[in-house]
Formats: C-alpha cells, structure tokens, sequence
C-alpha cells in the first residue's frame, strides 16, 4: 500500500533540496563534493555486500522483539531472517554513504542505535577499523543473526550491547569521554529520539556527527527534526530525506542544508 503522506515529503524534498552546485557554504559544498556524491567502488563493498546477499537467502525463523515503532512492511513477530534482510537493513547507497561519513570523519568512537542484522555495523566498523563500535540491538534474537554476520566477517571488534535503548544508552555515553559519530537507527518515535539527541548533546564537541535515519517516517518524526534543527547547539544540518546530518562546528553560520541524494 503507498503511503502518500511519505510519496508527498518525497516529491517537496526532490524539488527543493539542491546538488552541490546549489551550496553556499564551503564546509557542505566539500561534504556533498567529496563525500555524499563519491560513488566510486571501494573493495570492501563488495565483500559486505556478499555477506547481504547470504541473508537475503537465509530462511530460518526468528522472534523479533520490536521495542520501537514497528514495522512499515511486516509487524508479524515470527520473521525469516531473509524478510529482515529485505525490508530492514539499510540498502547498499545508504549503509556505503555511512561509511564514507565515517572514513572522512575519522572518528575514534562510534555509537550504532539499532544493529538489526548488522550489515551497517560492518561498513561503520570497516570504515574507522581502530575505532571503538558499539552497536546496541533490542531484539536479543536479531542481535544473535549479527554476531554470526561480524563472525562471517573475520570481525571481533564490535562491542554489541542488547536490551531497551531507554536502559543502554546512557551507559555507553556515560563511559565515554566525548562523542564523535552517533547513527540513531531505533525506535523512530518523537519522543525517543528527542531524548536520545538530548542524552548526546553534553558529550558532543566540534567535530561531532550525529545522524537520524528515516527522519520523514512518520509524522512525529518529522517533528522531532525540527526540533533537533532549531536547537541552540546545532549550527548545520544535512537533510538527504532518507538521513538527517547534524553538525556543531563553532563559526558555522546556522543553516539547514536539504541536498538532493
């Protein structure tokens, strides 16, 4: 069934939002240049996507556990992994774009909320290999399918955390000194998204990116963009339509950029 509120905010976005011909600012001119628009072919891209490929072939049933918003496509508890893989993980031009964010950024630690089966964790992982990942999962049999992908992947270096985002995420940002990539990829509900960007915000410090997956899903979502944008600490913000980049770098002169993707 179409959901045309979504077709809708598809359709505006296409007609506002610019190339990088459109852009003012030379720090998002550079990001959309170098970044967003490098769809070069990187060797590890092939390798993960194998890795999906094996998923979307795997027939065995799980227990989803859906601590969030649910389901757009399938809200059935008993999933077959290859349904996940089909309708929940990020496709192959959203979870590379991460990775380049990540590869450009350098950060030395990385917060994933929602792991699903954790093709996106691999692309954050390969991307920044010396940096600390946390990937945190609400479904403990989801996260299962994970830790057998990153082992399929030759990859012992994830910090996988499973429970209700609500009880560990505090801890994961408490045990760490400041924040320097943070992809919010749970729950997709307005409250839980404003407090987990209001949990981040005392660790954030310039070089910070903090990004919001499907901030068009619903319409609290939505809300919870604006929110997010007009906060006093935030002086940038990317809107690709699928992801929203947010930035605080000193000096930047408060805008939100919405760029064609």
């Amino acid at each position: 069934m179409i959901n045309f509120r979504f077709a809708k905010d598809y359709l505006l976005h296409r007609l506002r939002a610019k190339s990088r011909h459109g852009l003012h600012s030379p720090f998002v001119y550079r990001l959309v240049d170098e970044v967003i628009y490098d769809f070069s072919e990187k060797k590890v891209y092939a390798q993960i996507e194998n890795i999906r490929t094996e998923l979307l072939s795997d027939n065995q049933m799980i227990a989803v556990t859906d601590l969030g918003a649910g389901s757009l496509v399938n809200n059935n508890r008993q999933k077959k992994v290859s349904a996940i893989a089909h309708n929940a993980l990020k496709p192959p031009r959203l979870a590379q774009l991460l990775y380049r964010l990540v590869n450009d950024l350098k950060p030395r630690n990385i917060i994933e909320l929602g792991t699903c089966l954790g093709i996106t964790s691999l692309y954050l992982k390969n991307a920044a290999p010396d940096a600390l990942l946390f990937t945190l999962e609400g479904c403990p049999q989801t996260a299962g399918i994970a830790a057998g992908v990153f082992k399929m992947a030759n990859t012992d270096d994830i910090k996988q955390i499973t429970g209700n985002f609500d009880d560990t995420l505090p801890g994961v940002i408490n045990g760490l000194d400041q924040l320097d990539f943070v992809f919010v990829d749970g729950n997709h509900q307005k409250e839980a998204t404003l407090n987990y960007f209001e949990w981040c915000l005392p660790k954030v410090h310039e070089n910070t990116l903090l990004i919001f997956d499907d901030i068009y899903w619903s319409e609290g979502m939505k809300e919870a963009w604006d929110v997010i944008k007009s906060h006093p600490q935030v002086t940038a913000t990317v809107d690709l339509f699928w992801i929203g980049l947010v930035y605080f770098k000193k000096g930047q002169v408060k805008e939100n950029f919405l760029v064609r993707f």
